[in-house]
């Protein structure tokens, strides 16, 4: 009997080590902030010290695409490595059925302790992934960070950890915070197609000041990380969910809306040598990527891949295409993206509606002094995109020349075949993924004006366009 305890005992013994060889694992996920509002990304304008610093000692990514540009449908698709329509959470505040699958729930039934705190927003199925969830808001801060350094200090110390930590910021509406005043708004140049002015300059400012406070947090963690000994083999992911809350970013399928943050720390796995990653990758690669670096098994619903070999060689391809989708999100809306590295294409199926944006960046100071300028008739072109109504059906972009993406090219006869050739493999990956384009979609809960004005169908779903071909069913892939 001795002898068999003592087995039992060294058996276990090895399978802790083993356990511990396993990377440790955190997650950062900032709310709203486009991938260039990020120092490291060349924003000589915010203060990110933090990321920054973590970035010059690990691998940026420059093309990493989310698959939404809106935040549940975003988080949804993160954690669980599909396409918004095939998580059945595709519209905004819409919660995927019980029986998808969360990568932390795989994790955790592989012997990972596995914790949330902040923002949440996914559904009843996600919790399951979690040994412990904090997403009292009052509990986690105006900004959502508040219990972050306690969740990595009351973790079991046998376990090997990850920990999904989910920033408020930079959510509007923004109040005041410790950091409030850091950007002056004197200095702030907003990018040529919002408006230059006062109010503008201001919105920004109080914007990067709620990254700041982000950026402060992420630095507290991983100085108790290093107090507790174990930063060499923890893997620190820091990203968002969608592009910033302005007019022209969060809800559009352009790289202002999708293109993300996404910068990975891990001494032990990467060394400490700055390097960039410019391979295109897509958001649902991440979960599979965190599994197969926890030796865990991957489910077969997922389906994004992984890109560890990224880790080792960032020189290396990887996709070819990188799709992504707008659904309802406050207004009626459906398109469809997909991006290749020298190109964009955009199916806009609800093309009478101009895109000013969600509902909370129509009511910012920044929609404002555009529509002031609208009035007067003294909008650039650029500026004016979002005014625009009724606006094509399809959009074709150049990335090389046109990386702002204003130039749409879609009518040129050079372009031709190109545009072909986007609309094909858009409309092949739709009907291989189960997607569709329902007649009667969720229709506007507010009016296009500030102030969350609500029309006759507030509250009213439409078809979710998953129905029709049982999309949260549907695991294929789709093209790589």
């Amino acid at each position: 009997m001795k002898r068999i305890v003592s087995g039992c005992l060294l058996l276990c013994g090895a399978l802790a080590a083993k356990a511990q060889e396993r990377p440790n694992i955190v997650l950062f996920i900032a709310d709203d902030v486009s991938r260039d509002d990020i120092g490291c990304y060349g924003n000589n304008q915010v203060k990110t010290p933090c990321i920054d610093r973590l970035a010059s000692s690990g691998i940026k990514f420059t093309n990493m695409f989310l698959t939404a540009s809106s935040s549940s449908p975003s988080r949804n698709s993160i954690i669980t490595g599909r396409y918004p329509h095939n998580t059945g959470g595709a519209e905004l505040h819409t919660e995927p059925p019980d029986y998808m699958i969360s990568f932390p729930e795989v994790l955790k039934s592989n012997g990972y302790y596995t914790v949330q705190a902040g923002k949440f927003h996914m559904g009843p199925y996600a919790r399951r992934g979690f040994d412990q969830i904090n997403d009292n808001n009052k509990l986690n801060g105006d900004g959502g960070e508040e219990l972050w350094v306690k969740c990595l200090q009351e973790r079991p110390r046998e376990k090997p950890f990850f920990l999904w930590f989910a920033a408020m910021d930079a959510h509007r509406a923004w109040g005041p915070n410790e950091f409030s005043g850091k950007h002056n708004p004197g200095e702030i140049v907003p990018p040529f197609y919002l408006a230059q002015g006062e109010k503008t300059g201001d919105d920004l400012a109080r914007y990067y000041d709620e990254i700041y406070r982000f950026d402060h947090y992420i630095g507290l963690v991983y100085d108790e990380l290093v107090e507790q000994g174990v930063t060499d083999n923890t893997l620190i992911i820091i990203m968002a969910d969608n592009g910033r809350p302005f007019p022209h970013s969060k809800t559009r399928v352009n790289d202002r809306g999708l293109l993300s943050p996404f910068i990975i720390h891990w001494p032990d796995g990467i060394g400490i040598k700055t390097r960039e990653c410019t391979s295109l990758i897509s958001s649902i690669d991440i979960a599979p990527t965190i599994l197969e670096l926890a030796s865990a098994p991957i489910p077969e619903t997922i389906q994004g891949r992984s890109f560890t070999k990224l880790l080792k060689n960032p020189g290396r391809n990887f996709r070819n295409f990188v799709f992504a989708e707008h659904n309802w999100h406050d207004y009626e809306a459906h398109e469809r993206m997909l991006r290749t590295k020298d190109f964009l294409y955009i199916l806009n199926s609800r093309p009478q509606f101009p895109q000013m944006g969600p509902a909370d960046a129509v009511g910012s100071p920044s929609f404002s002094e555009l529509d002031s300028l609208r009035k007067m008739n003294s909008l650039s072109k650029q500026q004016e995109d979002i005014f625009t109504a009724p606006r094509l059906s399809e959009e074709l972009y150049r990335n090389d020349n046109d990386p702002d993406q204003f130039n749409n090219i879609a009518g040129l006869q050079e372009f031709g075949r190109m545009l072909v050739r986007m609309r094909k493999t858009v409309a092949e990956w739709m009907r291989e993924t189960g997607d569709n384009i329902p007649d009667d979609l969720t229709k506007d809960w507010y009016e296009r004006v500030p102030g969350y004005v609500k029309t006759p169908w507030i509250n009213i779903r439409g078809e979710p366009v998953d129905q029709k071909y049982n999309a949260t069913k549907n695991n294929n892939k789709g093209r790589f």
